[in-house]
């Protein structure tokens, strides 16, 4: 059975087009045989995005689908650099997918917006748009508390903990490197955005050699096993699944802001099958999709009334403000500010 796997996985490499982009994870599903396929590359896990694919494609007999995965930087080089030929891509990176659009590398789908009842901040020029939101958060191991240290709840609260603990939390807090991960420098530049805490706690993050990962998965996985007491900026979804058996950890939501991501698609100008791309993403739009995000996927839909409900939240919007950061010299001032304060003599 093993070698069986193992020759279906070469296979199914070998029938994918030459990439220079890394690929973590590709998958097909469907009929095999069938030649109409829709591909799809995503920065979101294959298990999480199984049933919204599953659904799909049970009310689209003679379709199927491919399903790779990669990181949000590997995702804007492979449209923008390599033309690769998806037909939908979809992004916790918004900032880059924002840029894609805006240098004319998406092609529009009139009325999907509008048609889903998205706000006017969840999609952009009909090209952008957003399919799911989750709050970055912060999560904590129990051990970070123990003594009856208190929980924090802001980014003050967390910045005084670091300080009058040393000893505990050097080298065990962990947060994105932003000039590797592309969802890390959208979490960064929109918190600097926020409030000059963020600076604040960079320093002090810097000053007790934080460690910085590429992914949230690698983060809670430290964090499990104890290595880390700390991950500032974890997204979400995968913090409510790192939590899920782990009665080690706490999440918080910090109270004096939290960033809301809005995960979001567009379909590429060179989309092989741009028409199929169209199909899927007003799927994931349509109310089947949104409740298939909640309930199976649990990654929340778009929801406006979150906001009203729970007001330290804040839309990360899809609109040209993202696009500032990615000016090559803001960019690179940015991270040379940031690098100051992390990487400290």
């Amino acid at each position: 059975m093993r070698h069986a796997l193992v020759a279906l996985g070469m296979m199914l490499l070998a029938a994918l087009p030459a990439a220079a982009f890394d690929i973590e994870e590709d998958h097909r599903f469907g009929p095999a045989g069938t030649a109409r396929v829709v591909s799809v590359l995503s920065t979101t896990d294959t298990a999480v995005f199984r049933p919204l694919i599953e659904g799909f494609l049970a009310r689209s007999p003679g379709l199927a689908l491919r399903y790779t995965v990669t990181s949000s930087n590997e995702v804007y080089r492979a449209v923008a650099e390599e033309a690769a030929p998806y037909d939908l891509v979809i992004s916790s990176a918004m900032d880059l997918q924002m840029k894609l659009a805006n240098d004319g590398l998406a092609r529009a789908v009139p009325g999907a917006g509008a048609a889903a009842g998205l706000p006017p901040w969840a999609f952009w020029r009909d090209q952008v748009f957003a399919v799911a939101q989750e709050p970055v958060v912060l999560v904590l191991h129990r051990d970070a508390l123990a003594g009856g240290l208190p929980l924090p709840r802001t980014r003050r609260d967390l910045v005084t903990l670091l300080r009058e603990h040393p000893d505990r939390f050097r080298g065990r807090i962990g947060t994105y490197d932003p000039k590797t991960s592309g969802a890390g420098f959208l979490f960064a530049t929109q918190e600097a955005r926020q409030s000059d805490a963020f600076w604040r706690l960079a320093e002090v993050m810097g000053r007790l050699d934080a460690r910085l990962y590429c992914c949230t998965s690698d983060m809670l996985a430290d964090l499990v096993a104890g290595r880390l007491l700390v991950a500032h900026n974890v997204l979400g979804s995968y913090a409510a699944g790192g939590l899920a058996g782990s009665e080690a950890l706490l999440t918080v939501e910090p109270e004096d802001f939290t960033l809301m991501l809005l995960r979001s698609a567009l379909v590429p100008v060179q989309a092989p099958a741009p028409a199929l791309g169209a199909e899927f993403l007003r799927f994931l739009l349509s109310a089947e999709g949104r409740q298939l995000f909640a309930q199976a996927a649990r990654l929340p839909p778009v929801d406006p009334s979150a906001f009203a409900r729970a007001t330290h939240l804040r839309p990360i919007r899809l609109d040209p403000g993202l696009l500032a950061p990615q000016d090559r010299m803001m960019r690179r001032q940015f991270l040379e500010e940031w690098n100051a304060a992390l990487v400290q003599p």
